[in-house]
């Protein structure tokens, strides 16, 4: 290790010929709000451009935007439409591929500014897509509770992973909220509203183990007969050793977000419990969750009928800094070097810094 200014650098080295630099991530403590912007519909999901102030996003307009986060004047810039709530954007390459409440896939060129396919994907509605950290493949989850991988240049279907039941333990249609991949792309995970979870072999398609996290998932059978919760998002640490799962904890009155935020991190591989770590000081869904570039920090974000921002040490079991959204958030991005991060969620777009 050496030091360089105020920051460490890590050299790793994997083989005689070839040695990666991690340069140590921010500290949570120098977060600051740089820009805050307002949209009239809630927006779902955000796709930074690499190397750029430009990003994508998708909203319950039906619409998938751009805007420029550095211009002058707010001027997000409508691109295409859905049928319905556009949920999820991601980026592969020049494509950016979105998905929605309309069961729809679709490829947008934003070199040529033109649509390059829409696939049925989905029977019901898309949660989340996610591209492999390659950019070879999409992965999608909806509520049919299936994740298909699709072939990002092609758009043709790579696999389909069946390991979710489509009800819950009360015979209601069940709910897959999350799917991430893993920082080396080998494995997926999945996470329903039951609080099942599957880890998949990105390679063969194949179920690697499954874990489970039931306290996330309320069910009230007297005043209600309904259900609330479920696993919202899904993080891998940087060595692909741990897996983050959000939520929220048990709620009484299950018409509100009113359970605690939850995170609980495990040892997947030998599906010990690490930690299980509620937020005495903020309710609501745990919606985003990411680990630092260096897997010193893990950043979650989410809200009830307030929106909060706030980071664990590693091991998920001490908050180091706890910051107030100013709206109920549904996604972030996070930079690669750990130190930018765009919120969006109920009416707003928010960027932050660290340092």
């Amino acid at each position: 290790m050496i030091r360089c200014g105020s920051r460490l650098h890590r050299f790793s080295h994997t083989d005689s010929s070839f040695v990666r630099i991690v340069v140590a991530a921010p500290n949570p403590e120098k977060l600051k709000l740089v820009k805050d912007f307002g949209y009239p519909m809630p927006v779902f999901d955000v796709a930074p451009v690499p190397q750029s102030t430009r990003c994508f996003f998708g909203a319950a307009d039906f619409q998938v935007s751009e805007v420029d986060l550095a211009a002058t004047k707010w001027e997000p810039r409508k691109l295409y439409a859905h049928g319905s709530y556009v949920t999820t954007v991601t980026l592969a390459g020049s494509a950016l591929i979105s998905g929605g409440y309309d069961g729809q896939l679709i490829w947008w060129d934003t070199a040529k500014n033109q649509m390059i396919r829409s696939v049925e994907a989905h029977q019901k509605w898309i949660r989340k897509a996610v591209t492999s950290p390659d950019g070879r493949y999409v992965a999608s989850v909806a509520d049919d509770m299936v994740c298909r991988v699709w072939d990002a240049v092609s758009g043709k279907p790579v696999h389909e992973l069946k390991g979710h039941a489509p009800q819950t333990p009360q015979h209601f249609g069940s709910m897959l909220y999350a799917v991430t991949y893993s920082a080396d792309g080998k494995y997926l995970a999945t996470g329903d509203k039951v609080g099942h979870i599957v880890i998949w072999d990105a390679t063969t398609g194949k179920s690697v183990t499954t874990l489970e996290a039931p306290v996330m998932y309320t069910w009230d059978p007297k005043a209600r007969l309904h259900s609330i919760g479920g696993i919202r998002s899904l993080a891998f640490s940087p060595d692909g050793k741990r897996l983050a799962v959000g939520g929220m904890g048990k709620v009484g009155n299950i018409d509100h977000l009113e359970g605690k935020a939850r995170v609980e991190l495990f040892d997947w591989q030998s599906g010990q419990t690490i930690a299980q770590q509620e937020h005495d000081g903020q309710k609501g869904l745990v919606n985003r969750l990411a680990f630092a570039p260096d897997g010193s920090w893990l950043a979650a974000a989410g809200g009830g009928t307030q929106g909060f921002f706030y980071f664990l040490n590693s091991d998920a079991k001490k908050i180091l800094k706890d910051e107030k959204a100013p709206m109920h958030v549904h996604e972030f991005s996070l930079s690669p070097s750990g130190e930018e991060f765009v919120l969006v969620g109920h009416n707003r777009i928010a960027q932050y810094k660290l340092g």
